[in-house]
C-alpha cells in the first residue's frame, strides 16, 4: 500500500436519538480493497447534508446508513459513492440492497 493512498477519516458524531428514528439504508459497495477505500467511502457518505452516520464494512462490501430522505435520496447516496473513487485511480459503485 502507497502513502498516497492514505485517507483522514471524517469525523461527524450523531446524537443517539437522532440515529434512532433516522431512515436507515444498506449499500452494496463494489471496488473497495483496501481500509482507506472504506474510509474514503464513508467520507463520501458523510459529506452529504442529511447523512448522520454510515458504517462501511470492507470485508461484507456493505454500508450501512442512517440519513434524513427528506434531505438526501438513495440516488445521492449512490452518486456520494461513486465521487468518493473519483481519483482516477478508485472506482466505487453502489446499490441499494432491498429491505
Amino acid at each position: 500500500m502507497s502513502d498516497n493512498c492514505h485517507v483522514e477519516p471524517i469525523q461527524k458524531s450523531a446524537l443517539d436519538h437522532v440515529i434512532q428514528s433516522a431512515d436507515r439504508i444498506l449499500l452494496s459497495i463494489s471496488g473497495m480493497g483496501c481500509p482507506n477505500c472504506a474510509t474514503r467511502v464513508r467520507n463520501g457518505l458523510l459529506l452529504l447534508d442529511g447523512v448522520h452516520d454510515a458504517d462501511v464494512l470492507l470485508n461484507m462490501h456493505m454500508a450501512e446508513v442512517y440519513f434524513d430522505e427528506k434531505k438526501v435520496s438513495v440516488e445521492m447516496l449512490v452518486q456520494a459513492v461513486a465521487e468518493a473513487g473519483n481519483d482516477g485511480r478508485h472506482n466505487y459503485h453502489a446499490q441499494a440492497v432491498p429491505s
